[in-house]
Parts: structure tokens; sequence; C-alpha cells
């Protein structure tokens, strides 16, 4: 896991432009799920206050299904952003031995976006608009390891974990100041890895970083914004540590 990590370290340079795109991710979701019956849900927010509400649930001993929601709405000097999107998805999980967890997802989604630009005078100079689509795959892994964080004189059992997901995004019905304009396409490659540390039953604390890397050039609907998210975990049916 540590050579992954820094793997994205070190390819983070190469995906991520330094412009403003009208797409920001939502973390990849990464419930983890072992069995029918079991509910995971998560809050997360990052520095740029891109909120995500997620959710999943096993439908069978394999099956489950899982959604997201995230909303990135903020202002600054320069510019305002607007950026709603939702996603849903049908996985596949398994139980492996040595307390790992392995699943499998595709899924799709859409939202809206807007960017309104401003000069040093605060005065409108661009309005972008359009609506957002979304088909993806994933592949999440995670292993509890043996050791635990000891503060308070509690241990606090740790959860170690990847996500790798391939998206195809679009860029639909574009405006630019009203008027219609060519929309875009990229396909977007996101591996991530998450740390979760058991804070109380259900309850987990949860840091995801990872990166997006955007495999065509485009102007508007590029890999621009890295996935860094801290967020509370709740799960209601299960060990989320991956005890036996």
């Amino acid at each position: 896991m540590k050579s992954f990590s820094r793997l994205l370290w070190a390819l983070g340079p190469l995906g991520v432009s330094g412009c403003a795109s009208l797409y920001f991710p939502p973390p990849p979701h990464a419930p983890m799920l072992t069995h029918q019956g079991e509910f995971y849900g998560a809050v997360s927010t990052n520095q740029h206050t891109n909120y995500a509400l997620q959710g999943a649930y096993g439908l069978t001993n394999h099956l489950a299904v899982a959604g997201t929601f995230s909303s990135l709405h903020r202002k600054k000097a320069n510019r305002t952003e607007n950026i709603d999107f939702a996603e849903a998805s049908l996985g596949y999980f398994t139980r492996l031995p040595d307390k790992r967890v392995l699943e499998v997802y595709v899924g799709g989604g859409g939202g809206a976006t807007e960017r309104i630009e401003r000069n040093d005078a605060q005065q409108t100079t661009r309005t972008l608009d359009g609506s957002l689509s979304k088909i993806f795959a994933q592949v999440n892994y995670a292993k509890k390891k043996q050791n635990s964080l000891h503060l308070f004189n509690r241990d606090f059992p740790l959860t170690y974990g990847a996500a790798m997901r391939l998206s195809y995004m679009q860029l639909n019905n574009f405006t630019i100041n009203g008027a219609a304009a060519p929309g875009e396409n990229n396909v977007f490659f996101e591996p991530i890895t998450f740390t979760r540390t058991q804070i109380a039953g259900p309850v987990q604390l949860q840091l995801i970083s990872g990166q997006i890397f955007g495999l065509r050039n485009n102007e508007f609907l590029k890999a621009a914004n890295s996935v860094f998210q801290v967020g509370i975990v709740i799960n209601l049916d299960k060990n989320t540590t991956l005890d036996d």
C-alpha cells in the first residue's frame, strides 16, 4: 500500500492541470461489504468544500447497490462554481482469506455544472453552463492491518484499502454566455487509497487521497482536481475492521 501511495504522488503532476475544470470528482465509494443486509453510509468533505454523501447496501451475500451525491458551491474573487452530481452503481463483493475484501462496481451518473467568471472590477466576463454524464467501472480492495493506532490508552483498529475507477465523462448541453458551444468528453482514471480507524462501535474516521488523470487534452472537461476527502463512515451491520 505504501508503494501504491508513492506512485500516486509521483504521477500526480502528469495528470493534474492548474486550470479549473467544469467537473469536480466525487470520491470513489468503497463500502467494503461482506454479507447480505449490510448498510454502509459516509459523509465527507475536503479543503474545497466539496461535500459527498454516499451509501451502499448488500442485496445478497455477493450483490450490492451503491449511490453517491456530491455538491460543490463556492465563490472566489474571480469566479463562482456550482457543481452537483449524483451516481448509482451495481456491484459484486466477496470476502477473501486473511481479512481481505474485494468489490467490483459498474454504474453511471449525471449532474449540472456552472462557472461564472469575473474580472478585477467584479464584473461578469463569462458564464459557462452545461450538464454532465458518466459511466464507470471500479475495483475496491481492503485488508485490515495487524497494527492499531494507540491513543489515550485505547487501541483504534486500522483498515487500509485502495480503489481504481475508470470513467467516461461527457459535457452536454454546453453554453458559453448563453450561446451553444461544442461539448467535450474525456476518459478519467482515478486511483485512490483510503485509511479508516474505528472510533466507537460502527463509527469510523476515513481519509481518502488520490489523483485523477485525464486521457484527453480538453479546455473545460479535464483532470484539474485531485481526490482528497476526510469524513465519517457508519456501518450498521458489520465489523468494518474486517475482523473474523
